[in-house]
């Protein structure tokens, strides 16, 4: 992985730091760790107000994923590595800290899980904060989930876009009350590259592809956080409270 950083300012500003950026193929898995924390009583009782006996595992996600966008408010959180029984106990989350909630209720399901670590350059979030393109770091890192279906390791949004003729969708203006986490159910989303995509096509904000880990504990472990933690213990504070609804 190339150096994300250079100089005292980005130091202080970011807590990217390299790691191994080798192709892999990550195993994943349905245990839980720090972050996704399914055992904990709070996200029991989440996962039990979702599920019933007659779900195949789809249609556990595409519900698991509208509670979520019901009760857990959308907020600019910094922190990565923040349990899901926190964010539960919150009742407000970033989009990262949303997807770890339906990571930990697939695992909680029985469904294993992994994630693609993303390098994003800064501007992919330019128009959500138009006045404040200065603080936005340069380059951020995304845990991207994928799902284990019938032996086939699934992106989150293939899992969660329900099939339709449609082959043209609005595009994501990532500004305003949709979020990148509600995109989701709406259209495909295509970080890489393609000739032709009936989706949402993010690939040129990529910077660089990680590979895939077993956990997103294991990608922030080895990567760092796009923020570093001086600055996330100031600033974290305010964003966790600031609503992402435009």
């Amino acid at each position: 992985m190339r150096g994300y950083c250079a100089g005292m300012t980005c130091a202080v500003i970011s807590g990217l730091r390299g790691g191994d950026a080798t192709s892999r193929d990550a195993e994943g898995g349905v245990f839980a760790s720090v972050i996704l924390d399914w055992g904990h009583p709070s996200v029991e009782q989440f996962y039990a107000d979702i599920t019933h006996e007659a779900m195949s595992e789809p249609e556990f996600l595409v519900a698991a994923h509208r509670v979520i966008q019901q009760r857990i408010r959308a907020v600019y959180a910094l922190d990565d590595t923040q349990p899901v029984s926190v964010t539960l106990g919150r009742g407000r989350g970033s989009c990262s800290q949303r997807l770890a909630v339906l990571e930990a209720l697939a695992r909680r399901h029985g469904i294993a899980t992994r994630v693609t670590g993303l390098i994003l350059r800064g501007e992919f979030w330019y128009p959500r904060f138009r006045r404040l393109h200065a603080f936005i770091p340069e380059y951020v890192l995304l845990a991207w989930p994928e799902f284990l279906i019938d032996g086939n390791w699934c992106d989150v949004s293939e899992v969660l876009v329900e099939p339709t003729e449609t082959t043209s969708f609005e595009p994501f203006a990532n500004a305003g009350a949709e979020t990148l986490f509600d995109a989701l159910s709406r259209a495909p989303i295509r970080w890489t590259e393609a000739s032709s995509c009936d989706c949402l096509d993010f690939s040129e904000f990529v910077d660089e592809e990680l590979g895939t880990f077993d956990s997103r504990d294991a990608l922030f472990a080895e990567f760092g956080q796009t923020m570093s933690a001086p600055i996330r213990a100031v600033i974290d504070p305010v964003f966790r409270n600031w609503s992402a609804s435009g």
